[in-house]
């Protein structure tokens, strides 16, 4: 039986989607046609599927009513409108412009804010992120606290941007050579984990003083603000609405994917205050994504994502989702499966390194541990270590990431916890025998994002 600590499902299902569990034959034949790359595999020979909480989210019925409303004008769609406002209210910035999701917004800010040679620090890398930033001439600087790097570090943010190193950084190069600090809310890579609201004033302080910009990667704004709320001393009272207003209060914009938080499967957005950064935006976005009214996106997913973005800020719905991954983390963790800690906000993080130790970083344990989970049991994960931290665009070497981490991400309002206790047993039988996973080599590899369509064969 559960313990009260992990709340009940705040909804009632309306609709199903069956599945089918494919036998371990199948399986077989499945993962190896696949590449050993997860990314690769049909949907439909997928169990369980934790790939992503990217536009897997389940819908509420008035975001399917809203569909119903959309608006398909070319241009000031009543939708794009309530979407506007709605962002405007929640994030507090002055200017939105929609893209269809969350690199589309990546795209117009690199290409406009960065000029060639200028370093984007940030508090640790995120895939499209840094390719966008370094694609128009940017130079990535890690500069999260150290403790984000540790699988067994405990700190209630490890998220925290390390301003010792943002002043290092600026004292190095001067601050004319930082197009702008990128902070992300909650952190990915690292595991899920959150920003506290003092180191965001903190950070806020320091680039004021430099004149340097601000902006958030705002995907799990909600979940950010539940940490907040759960971890921070004054903010037990307040509402995540008034939280996420004040964490946004210390950002001159943000990049926003809507497949996450924002509950819809696909939409996103850009926001700012500077006007001039609006009108080049305004412009720029007519090129890669559609009009500024409509950003790519039909009129229904706007409607869609502004209902979702009300919705993600109820305090009910953001702490069984919050809680439902952590019930996922204490079950592997009491195993004595290795995971990184804390338990993050929408994914829980095995620590391949740990799980693997007879495999080196360059036998890819990450994703060969993935391929085996997905072998076992019809479960769907992802890496993230060497295989998604890619190359240096100077050397062509590897990057090679202390965090080495197979991601099982609960995608919002789809699975229950009797889904988290199988993908738990999956996990805790195969790491039993660990020693008999078999490292993975390249047989194919991409320029570019290369965990998306790489292939793999076993050693």
């Amino acid at each position: 039986m559960l313990d009260k600590k992990y709340p009940a499902e705040p909804y009632r299902v309306k609709s199903v989607e069956y599945v089918k569990m494919l036998d371990r034959a199948e399986r077989e034949k499945a993962i190896i046609t696949a590449g050993y790359n997860t990314f690769q595999l049909n949907s439909e020979d997928v169990y369980i599927d934790l790939l992503t909480d990217s536009g897997t989210n389940a819908m509420s019925d008035r975001q399917w009513a809203g569909i119903m409303v959309g608006d398909e004008a070319y241009a000031g769609s009543r939708n794009w409108h309530n979407l506007e406002s709605t962002v405007k209210e929640v994030f507090g910035f002055k200017y939105v412009i929609p893209t269809h999701q969350g690199r589309g917004a990546e795209n117009l800010l690199s290409k406009l804010s960065i000029k060639p040679g200028q370093y984007t620090p940030g508090n640790m890398y995120f895939t499209t992120t840094r390719y966008h930033q370094e694609a128009n001439g940017g130079i990535f600087k890690d500069i999260v606290i150290d403790e984000a790097h540790d699988t067994t570090a405990i700190n209630p943010f490890k998220g925290n941007i390390d301003l010792k190193k943002l002043e290092a950084l600026i004292k190095e190069v001067g601050a004319d050579k930082i197009a702008y600090v990128c902070l992300a809310v909650t952190v990915n890579l690292a595991g899920g984990q959150p920003v506290s609201m003092e180191n965001m004033r903190a950070v806020r302080e320091l680039t004021k003083k430099h004149k340097i910009k601000v902006f958030y990667d705002a995907t799990r704004y909600a979940e950010n603000a539940y940490f907040i709320k759960e971890r921070e001393k004054g903010y037990e009272n307040k509402t995540i609405k008034e939280i996420v207003l004040e964490m946004f209060s210390y950002a001159d914009g943000c990049t926003m994917s809507g497949k996450k938080d924002s509950l819809t499967n696909i939409g996103g957005f850009l926001c700012m205050n500077d006007e001039d950064l609006y009108l080049r935006s305004k412009e720029l976005v007519v090129v890669f994504e559609g009009m500024p009214s409509y950003g790519g996106l039909a009129g229904r997913d706007m409607e869609a994502m502004a209902i979702g973005i009300r919705e993600s800020l109820d305090f009910e719905y953001i702490k069984h989702r919050v809680l439902q991954v952590r019930y996922l983390g204490d079950v592997l963790k009491e195993a004595g499966v290795p995971i990184m800690e804390p338990i993050g906000g929408h994914a829980v993080f095995l620590d391949a390194r740990r799980f693997c130790p007879h495999l080196t970083q360059e036998q890819l344990p990450a994703q060969a541990l993935a391929a085996k989970i997905y072998l076992e049991s019809g479960v769907r994960s992802m890496e993230r270590g060497i295989v998604s931290a890619g190359r240096c665009v100077n050397t062509g070497k590897n990057h090679a990431p202390k965090l080495e981490l197979v991601r099982l991400t609960i995608p919002r309002r789809v699975y229950t916890y009797a889904h988290m206790d199988l993908v738990a047993r999956a996990v805790i039988d195969i790491y039993k025998n660990a020693k008999k996973i078999k490292g993975l080599k390249f047989v194919y590899e991409p320029k570019m994002l290369r965990f998306f369509n790489a292939r793999f064969e076993e050693i």
